[in-house]
Parts: C-alpha cells; structure tokens; sequence
C-alpha cells in the first residue's frame, strides 16, 4: 500500500464519511457487487476502525486495498475488485 495517492485513478467513488461501523464495510460490499473485476473503488470514510475493517473486508472477499491515505480527517482507500472463483 502506498500513501496519499488521493489522484489514483478510480471507477467508483463512495463517500462513506460520517457512518460507524459496519456501514463503510457494508456500503463498500454493495458498491464492489456492481463493479467489474479490475475495476477500482475509491472509498472516503471517517470511522477510524475502518482501517481495521477493510483490511479483514479485503482479506476475506478477495479484493485489495491498492492505496490508502489516512489524514487527521478522512481515510482514503483504493480497492482494486479481485474476481472471486
């Protein structure tokens, strides 16, 4: 994972800023459930366990957590969508 790459190039963007868990983890599910394998979500989120939950998210689904950019405010995840077999 890299640091502040908030210019990555992305498909999807999700403002998941001001919802505690488990919404940023459940929202992203859902926005990653449209895209297509290759496809990169960008996801804003303030919850800081949400570091923690995206990692666990990511290990299970498949999909990786490209880069991530944490600021004082807003947490930045890109996430590749991995195709699941």
């Amino acid at each position: 994972m890299s640091e502040n790459h908030t210019n990555q190039p992305h498909d999807e963007y999700l403002d998941a800023t001001g919802l505690n868990c488990p919404l940023p983890v459940l929202k992203t599910k859902l926005a990653l459930n449209r895209m297509q394998p290759g496809e990169i979500l960008r996801v804003d989120a303030t919850d800081p366990h949400s570091i923690i939950d995206f990692k666990a998210y990511c290990a299970r689904s498949g999909h990786e957590i490209i880069h991530l950019n944490d600021t004082e405010k807003v947490i930045t995840f890109f996430i590749k969508h991995n195709k699941q077999d």
